[in-house]
């Protein structure tokens, strides 16, 4: 894993149905004729899958059953965490190798290329956060947040794990998050933290935004589990948390609301148990991979050829 921990199989947490969605993503791409493959036949080949960009190796299962679906096979030459370095990047180095029918490796490119891209590029945000995280000697978690996108958030939620990083809550079934608006919707923060309590019972805890430590106090008078410092300069925050924290030791402090890769380290403190950042699946930068076929030897003398100075060509 890119945090250093010991590999885990990630996949057994994926539910029944992620498969349906890879399906789904395919005849997106291809929904009616692909002209292309009637162009490369029935050939069968194999592919390289390059590395171009530095940083973390993540979407193994979802690329793999987009080659699997079509009838390829594909051997991973680098695991799921593998961080790709500068080197490696700038040498193209293959992470994968893909066989089959020609066609259907360039059926299956697209789809199994995005989706590399996007889960490599949270995975490599995440494992950047977590190692600042680390560096300051911090010990609590960094967090995503469910700003994530729509159809593809499983995906990015699951490159959180690859990079180190926490989920947060998955869904809306997940936690209860009592944010501003079910406040005011309500009146109390009380009054809400009392209806959601009825409802979810003891299995599910219940974390309320709080912008002010009066909000805060009022959470945690409530049975909230979980209070989220929303939108505080560090300083402040760090205030507020430590009060928070020796009168309520047991509940969960996070801090939310702008904090980025290079504002983080103001809000890192004993007291702060959770530093969540939607940016690690709202804003994040993506990997480059290419899928590449052999170049037969003609094309490569033909390459030779354009690379040499006009005088030295030899017309044939």
């Amino acid at each position: 894993m890119a945090d250093g921990t010991p590999p885990r199989n990630l996949q057994a947490l994926l539910p029944p149905h992620w498969r349906e969605e890879i399906v789904q993503w395919i005849q997106q791409d291809m929904p009616k004729w692909d002209v292309g493959g009637l162009v490369v036949g029935e050939a069968e080949s194999h592919a390289m899958l390059l590395g171009k960009s530095k940083g973390v190796l993540a979407g193994l299962p979802f690329a793999t059953h987009v080659f699997e679906y079509l009838g390829l096979k594909v051997e991973w030459l680098r695991e799921e965490g593998h961080v790709i370095t500068a080197e490696e990047a700038a040498a193209k180095t293959p992470v994968a190798k893909v066989s089959g029918p020609t066609r259907n490796i360039l059926m299956a490119e697209r789809t199994a290329l995005n989706i590399l891209s996007r889960a490599s590029g949270v995975a490599t945000a995440a494992h950047a956060a977590m190692s600042i995280a680390r560096e300051h000697g911090w010990k609590g978690r960094v967090a995503g947040t469910r700003k994530t996108t729509p159809g593809f958030g499983i995906v990015e939620k699951y490159s959180l794990l690859v990079g180190g990083a926490d989920t947060h809550r998955m869904d809306l079934s997940n936690m209860v998050m009592l944010k501003d608006n079910h406040i005011w919707s309500t009146g109390s923060i009380s009054e809400s933290v009392s209806r959601a309590r009825f409802a979810c019972g003891f299995s599910t805890k219940i974390e309320v935004e709080c912008t002010s430590e009066q909000d805060a106090r009022e959470a945690c008078e409530a049975g909230a589990d979980i209070v989220m410092l929303d939108n505080y300069s560090g300083e402040q925050l760090r205030e507020v948390a430590s009060r928070i924290k020796s009168k309520w030791p047991h509940v969960i402090i996070e801090a939310s609301g702008g904090i980025t890769m290079e504002t983080m380290h103001l809000f890192f403190a004993p007291s702060v148990d959770i530093i969540s950042q939607g940016a690690l699946t709202n804003g994040y930068s993506t990997l480059d991979f290419s899928l590449k076929v052999p170049k037969p030897a003609t094309f490569q003398a033909r390459s030779r050829a354009d690379g040499e100075p006009p005088e030295k060509r030899r017309c044939t």
